[in-house]
């Protein structure tokens, strides 16, 4: 069967944070392709994603299964793991981004995107700490917004949903949704899509049906993976953040603040220019 929903990206369209039983993840993608035909089932759905992937990961690895399996529906939801690694750096980002969201629209497919909530805010970093990840999350929507409307997307404001400052819609890492968060994301997808007349079937419910959350299972999440990730930061970010850090407090101190983001806007605005140049993408994904 042709799938008619393929999904790229990382551990959020994974399904991170919303457990089946038995094992394994489901997540707001398979909600959503429940709710995009007129009976469950009738939208197959491929899920690419992968935890850890990074924007480049998704155009270099995912992209090329997506595109070979032509889908009607297609979901880029990636750069959040960007921004934690230390090196980050806006251009390639966006040639990822712009390289993904062209192929794919250009298969005919209907390119699902969503600017997604800051990192440092969903864990309650102190500010010198924050900062920085803030003003790269900022860059990564800029983009994401951009490349979205250069290529006639359907983007969801997900930064700016009030729902995303709920704590029953996280999970116990606060970086991935809980079921709850899940099916909100698939109804704010499923609301966009219906809007233009391409969703069939009702919204994805509210009601839970996955096992609770428990205080074992959260203890044993940080246990395993949890410990991991950290670990996993503490080698390749904490470095570089807290260089990030210590720079953000000298030019807190001289009241200069504003120069910091002054640069990040210029070269998120130089990454989108790039774009727009004959082969800009190609060349700076390459």
């Amino acid at each position: 069967m042709t799938p008619g929903f393929v999904a790229l990206g990382d551990s959020l369209t994974e399904g991170l944070g919303d457990p089946v039983a038995g094992g394994g993840w489901r997540g707001w993608a398979a909600l959503l392709a429940d709710a995009l035909g007129p009976r469950p089932g009738d939208v197959a759905l491929v899920n690419l994603a992968r935890s850890g992937a990074l924007a480049a990961d998704v155009a270099g690895e995912q992209l090329p299964q997506a595109r070979a399996l032509a889908p009607r529906f297609a979901s880029v939801l990636v750069g959040a793991n960007d921004t934690l690694r230390a090196a980050f750096a806006i251009d390639r980002v966006a040639a990822a981004l712009d390289q993904a969201h062209g192929t794919l629209s250009a298969g005919g497919a209907v390119v699902l995107t969503a600017c997604l909530p800051d990192p440092g805010r969903m864990l309650g970093l102190p500010a010198p700490l924050a900062r920085p990840l803030a003003r790269r999350m900022r860059a990564v929507n800029t983009v994401v917004h951009a490349v979205c409307a250069r290529h006639g997307g359907v983007h969801l404001h997900l930064a700016d949903h009030p729902w995303v400052t709920e704590r029953s819609t996280w999970s116990v890492d606060r970086l991935h949704p809980s079921e709850r968060g899940h099916r909100l994301l698939a109804r704010g997808f499923h609301a966009a899509l219906a809007a233009r007349g391409l969703a069939c079937g009702p919204p994805p419910p509210l009601t839970l049906d996955g096992p609770p959350p428990t205080r074992i299972g959260s203890l044993a999440w940080m246990a395993t993976r949890g410990t991991r990730w950290v670990a996993d930061r503490c080698t390749d970010l904490l470095p570089d953040l807290l260089a990030l850090a210590a720079r953000e407090c000298r030019y807190g101190v001289a009241g200069s603040g504003r120069l910091l983001d002054a640069t990040a806007e210029r070269a998120t605005r130089s990454a989108l220019a790039a774009l727009s140049e004959p082969g800009g993408a190609a060349t700076m994904a390459g």
